[in-house]
């Protein structure tokens, strides 16, 4: 028999987790050479799965990307930005993306069934939330991008991913060279109280 006080009992505080909820931030700006150790990142990757997850279809699937694959993906975003906006923008971004330290796709399996496959996407972005804020809880920043390069077939064929894969997000991760300030709307803009 289960003891209800184990249920219910929490390892932090409310507080805590409050802290560490509002200190996330999306980084843009990392330490140069500094990248997380793997163990870390696997670890990050073992709570993600934590995800509430309608079902269990368990839908994620996690690319560590290494420096030949990373080199792939940067010159991608290259061809399609210099296609899109011009020569100077393209080595501009292949610039900034070199300089990202960590790097890892999240990936949605897809299902058939319409409603199931709403699911699976949020069940994935819950478990980017889950791992972005264990990695902050480490001291790693973390950048959640979903640009157009994430939506390419040739993306997908660099990771390697099965048939039927889509890319939910490229998360660049290493230690936060500048950590951006952020304001949200107050909670009585976005609360509807119903009767």
């Amino acid at each position: 028999m289960t003891d209800r006080a184990t249920l219910t009992d929490s390892p932090v505080s409310p507080a805590d987790a409050a802290a560490l909820i509002r200190g996330r931030r999306t980084i843009d700006r990392f330490k140069p050479g500094q990248v997380p150790e793997a163990a870390l990142i696997y670890e990050a990757i073992e709570l993600a799965r934590w995800a509430p997850n309608h079902h269990r279809t368990e839908p994620w699937r996690f690319y560590l990307i290494g420096e030949r694959t990373k080199a792939g993906i940067i010159e991608l975003n290259s061809r399609l930005l210099a296609a899109s906006r011009g020569p100077d923008v393209a080595e501009a971004k292949r610039e900034r993306w070199q300089s990202m330290p960590g790097w890892l796709a999240v990936n949605c399996c897809p299902s058939d069934d319409p409603i199931t496959a709403r699911e699976d996407y949020a069940a994935c972005a819950c478990a980017v939330e889950n791992l972005m804020l264990y990695l902050h809880s480490a001291g790693v920043g973390t950048k959640w991008a979903s640009g157009a390069v994430t939506r390419e077939p040739e993306f997908l064929e660099l990771l390697g991913a099965q048939s039927g894969e889509y890319c939910v997000g490229l998360i660049w991760y290493g230690y936060a060279q500048r950590r951006p300030r952020s304001q949200r709307q107050s909670v009585d803009q976005i609360v509807r109280a119903l009767d």
